[in-house]
């Protein structure tokens, strides 16, 4: 009975460890402010990490290995994206590790969208005159006031 116990115990415990990961004991990656701005105010800003909001505005993003971009965009205005460098300063024994971001605030001037495209009009081409139809006169009848113009003439 005794080995069935340690052995129940031993299964139990090793299970246990298969379900163990270290990334449980990695710290949540830090997060950063960023400040986002826009000329004029009221755009819709939206990271490619993700968050956004209408500026302006302050969003936390976690901070990447590499950077990101924030785009811009309001109605009748020309969208913007601008690209956002993560800069990292390692810690040492007298000062702690930080993270930073360059730009902050981000601030983008929206330039107005101009007025949509017009459809091509077709020109207008004249209308080609239509030739004249030549109608073929009746002869006239024989008894007619009026000569017949394609009878010959009588010489004098």
């Amino acid at each position: 009975m005794r080995r069935v116990i340690v052995i129940a115990l031993a299964g139990a415990s090793l299970a246990g460890c298969s379900s163990f990961s270290f990334d449980s004991l990695m710290p949540a990656p830090p997060t950063v402010q960023v400040q986002l701005e826009s000329v004029p105010s009221g755009a819709d800003a939206t990271t490619s990490l993700g968050p956004g909001c209408k500026t302006p505005c302050s969003v936390a993003v976690p901070a990447p290995d590499a950077g990101f971009a924030v785009t811009f965009a309001m109605p009748r205005f020309l969208p913007v994206t601008i690209p956002v460098q993560v800069i990292r300063n390692p810690g040492d024994f007298s000062s702690p590790a930080s993270t930073t971001i360059d730009p902050n605030p981000v601030v983008a001037e929206l330039r107005p969208a101009g007025p949509p495209p017009r459809a091509a009009r077709k020109p207008i081409r004249p209308k080609k005159p239509k030739p004249p139809r030549a109608a073929a006169a009746p002869p006239p009848a024989a008894g007619s006031p009026f000569p017949n113009p394609n009878a010959p003439q009588p010489t004098r």
